[in-house]
């Protein structure tokens, strides 16, 4: 958002039109806009508020209700944590008993508002200036927040009372690229870490595909999926790392969360690997945090299950067990892989809709979805995967 539209957008007059818009539709957009235009209203503020609107309803995929009151940046809403999950932050620093925390680079401030709400004072710095308005803006309603403008590591953390840090570097370059390189994080990933010297009670916000490699030992390494999508992964540091060093995988679905970890010499000891086992009655599909984890073999314990094949993560176990971090499928069939015997296959039971999950093979499913070509009035599902290390197709339906 350019600095003109969002000093427009705070004003009295804007907040009011703000306000007043319905709920954004893509359909309805072009028409509204229009006609605020030729009202009269400034053409400046007539973008920023729709600009606004469409991205509160985009928000609220992440901050649910409290996306309405919010003021959001393209940028700033793509990279700021969930706010159930961002809830979850706030428990560390609250459970270790931190009196004030600086979020360092805070966005747009949804990781300093689940702190506010938890009581724990903030200091939010953000060095681009129109988003560090915005956080101000977000967190009006928090007496223990403070927002500052500037560079969060040139802060002078002893002179502030700060005894907690929170992190997110930003893992974007300027042109909206991925940065996959901990090394190229801004600030870089060694920067941050260097900041325990002052304070040993840090969190860093770090990508879910981060390589082990790259982990410190003396860290508790957390993945989070929220119903089913891995967004995020952790990284916690002396108070806040709870049972100590190690990985973990935080499963949310809706209210509910759920833990699975495993204790370890450090967050980058090796992997451990399930045994294969040949297909069994059922087969489990992990989440995809306990797999960023590196904790499909601590699953497969809980399960009595095994791989199907070596390095691909689906659990096979002759028996069904409820878990939090698997979705079970009950196993109808399976043969060797082949277009022609499977469209036989799938056209013989009248089959016309078919959902394709796949790991191990190079097969896409859009692709095999076409080609297959069906008709028919019913449904399946399919798992296109190798079986000791063969090609294969399992049918099989959620258990």
């Amino acid at each position: 958002m350019d600095p003109t539209g969002l000093t427009k957008l705070l004003s009295p007059q804007g907040w009011a039109l703000l306000a007043q818009l319905p709920p954004y539709e893509e359909e309805h957009a072009l028409r509204i806009s229009t006609g605020l235009r030729e009202r009269g209203v400034d053409p400046d503020l007539v973008a920023a508020a729709m600009t606004q609107s469409r991205l509160r309803a985009r928000a609220r995929g992440k901050f649910g209700t409290f996306a309405d009151g919010m003021i959001f940046t393209a940028a700033g809403l793509e990279q700021a944590t969930r706010f159930v999950v961002a809830a979850h932050h706030a428990r560390r620093y609250a459970a270790a008993g931190v009196a004030r925390v600086a979020d360092l680079g805070c966005g747009i401030g949804g990781d300093a508002m689940a702190l506010s709400a938890l009581g724990v004072p903030v200091l939010a710095v953000e060095q681009d200036e129109a988003t560090a308005a915005v956080a101000t803006v977000n967190l009006r309603h928090f007496p223990t927040a403070t927002v500052r403008h500037g560079d969060a590591l040139e802060l002078d953390l002893a002179t502030e009372g700060i005894d907690g840090l929170f992190a997110d570097p930003a893992r974007r370059t300027r042109r909206g690229n991925r940065v996959f390189d901990p090394r190229a994080y801004s600030p870089p990933l060694e920067r941050v870490l260097a900041l325990r010297e002052q304070v040993p009670a840090l969190g860093i916000k770090v990508a879910p595909g981060i390589p082990h490699s790259a982990l410190p030992t003396e860290a508790r390494a957390q993945w989070v999926s929220v119903d089913g999508d891995v967004v995020e992964a952790g990284l916690w540091f002396g108070p806040l790392a709870g049972e100590g060093p190690g990985r973990s995988a935080l499963v949310l679905h809706g209210e509910e969360s759920d833990v699975l970890d495993e204790p370890m010499s450090g967050a980058d000891a090796p992997v451990r690997h399930a045994p294969v086992r040949p297909l069994a009655a059922y087969l489990y599909e992990p989440d995809g945090a306990v797999i960023r984890a590196g904790l499909v073999a601590r699953l497969a314990e809980d399960l009595d299950a095994g791989l199907v094949s070596e390095s691909i993560a689906y659990l096979t176990a002759p028996t069904l067990r409820r878990t939090p971090f698997a979705t079970p499928y009950r196993v109808l069939d399976s043969f060797d892989f082949s277009l022609k015997r499977l469209r036989t296959y799938l056209r013989d039971r009248d089959v016309g809709t078919v959902t394709v999950k796949k790991r191990g093979t190079a097969v896409e499913p859009g692709q095999i979805i076409r080609q297959l070509a069906l008709k028919g009035a019913g449904r399946a599902t399919i798992v296109l995967t190798r079986l000791a290390g063969q090609q294969s197709v399992l049918v099989v339906e959620r258990a």
